[in-house]
């Protein structure tokens, strides 16, 4: 186990990236028989089969029950057998976004006008060689018919360099930056060469007037690395969130056969807000949904019934307890790495949790031996959101909130337990198989 998540850490430089390796691995290999459906289309549905939409920083899979029957309420078990069982997790990161026309000239040096995106450790990405990876939309023939290219540079390409201490003495006390003036990366060491459109427009063997626009990414280019004593911690760009999109990609890969619907969703925008076309406070996984029930003639009814009875997992990173830092955890609810996925709660609903579904989670655990713990913000200290209360709210049915505790949130490198991933994928399989 871990395999598949070193390959995403390396290859997810973008959330579109992301979305092509999700789309890759589902397509082929010898579980990923899955088969790619388009939303605008009739769908006319299999039992038994694997399918995803791909809207390319976004998919959603799903796998159907060989027996159809098994996608509505089964009273004979009570109230909480979840004919239907949802994953969410989210493909995107906090960092930067290149700007349209971005060349800034100056004093000899050309610099990239970014936008932050998210909420970065703002000094977590100085000094670090930076690549840039996306997607870029090209001109054809056809104006409403636009092609779109995955881009990465494979490669440190840009870097922010930090100010000299002896020009700042006071940056080991505590620093803001200025994130127009002071985060811009380093592109060229000469104004005289050609202009960044110009090089990506080469870099892509297409011509510059052909590019009509780009969603790009700044990435750290650093590579996953095993730390620790015993080579028990990852350290890695990234880990929020691609650690919980590839334990819900390795529980869709799984060679049992599915027992209810499930589906696991892959949302973009997550880091802010995920309130756009592609993200999970949208109607996109409600009409996946309804296009599944409509195709096997369920009646709206009947669909409903199952919503009702559904569970759904959100699943994304959560605070480790900090031994630098201890005042920060709270009194008791505080995850250690190495001791099992965190179980997130907020009495705010922050967090989607609610005690019938920690109920029904812990007792997988208990049945499987997976270890788990349970996560509470400080009391003085509000946490962020996650995917999980949006989706909820789309479709009203038990939720709840789980993810690796790592350390560093949201810095260009980030720490984690391999023991953790490992419960959680566990856990995940688990919870699909019922």
């Amino acid at each position: 186990m871990g395999d598949l998540l070193n390959e995403l850490l390396i290859n997810g430089t973008s959330p579109y990236h992301v979305g092509e390796f999700l789309y890759q691995t589902l397509t082929s290999g010898e579980n990923g028989n899955f088969s790619p459906l388009d939303m605008r289309d009739e769908w006319k549905l299999e039992e038994g089969r694997g399918y995803l939409v791909n809207l390319g920083s976004t998919i959603i899979a799903f796998r159907i029950p060989k027996d159809r029957a098994r996608m509505l309420p089964d009273s004979s078990k009570g109230r909480d057998a979840s004919c239907l069982r949802i994953t969410a997790s989210h493909v995107d990161y906090p960092g930067f976004r290149i700007k349209s026309d971005p060349d800034m000239a100056d004093g000899g040096y050309v610099t990239l006008d970014t936008e932050v995106y998210g909420g970065p450790i703002d000094s977590s990405w100085l000094d670090r060689p930076l690549g840039v990876a996306g997607m870029v939309t090209v001109s054809t023939d056809d104006p409403f018919q636009v092609e779109e290219i995955l881009y990465d540079s494979k490669r440190g390409l840009l870097t922010i360099p930090n100010l000299a201490i002896h020009m700042d003495r006071e940056t080991n006390k505590g620093k803001t930056f200025n994130r127009q003036t002071q985060l811009i990366p380093l592109f060229s060491a000469s104004e005289d060469e050609e202009s960044f459109e110009e090089f990506l427009a080469s870099d892509l063997g297409v011509e510059q007037d052909r590019i009509l626009s780009w969603d790009l990414c700044v990435y750290n280019e650093d590579r996953p690395q095993r730390i620790g004593r015993d080579y028990e911690m990852l350290s890695a760009p990234r880990i929020d969130n691609l650690s919980s999109v590839a334990a819900c990609l390795s529980s869709m890969l799984r060679p049992e056969e599915a027992v209810s619907l499930e589906i696991s969703a892959f949302f973009n925008h997550e880091e802010i807000g995920s309130t756009t076309r592609e993200g999970a406070d949208s109607n996109l996984l409600s009409h996946v949904i309804q296009k599944i029930y409509d195709s096997f003639g369920f009646t709206e009814a009947e669909r409903l019934r199952a919503v009702y009875d559904g569970y759904l997992l959100s699943v994304d990173v959560a605070h480790a307890f900090h031994p630098n830092y201890k005042d920060k955890a709270d009194p008791k609810n505080r995850p250690v790495i190495n001791r099992g996925f965190a179980v997130k709660e907020a009495f705010s609903q922050s967090y989607a949790t609610d005690p019938v579904s920690i109920g029904i989670l812990k007792s997988i655990c208990q049945k499987e031996g997976i270890p788990c713990q349970s996560y509470f913000n400080r009391s003085d200290i509000p946490g962020g959101h996650t995917l999980g209360v949006y989706v909820a709210s789309h479709l009203p049915m038990h939720a709840a909130d789980i993810g690796l505790p790592i350390l560093a949130m949201h810095s260009a490198r980030e720490l984690c337990g391999m023991d953790d991933y490992i419960s959680m994928e566990r856990f995940l399989r688990a919870f699909y198989n019922g």
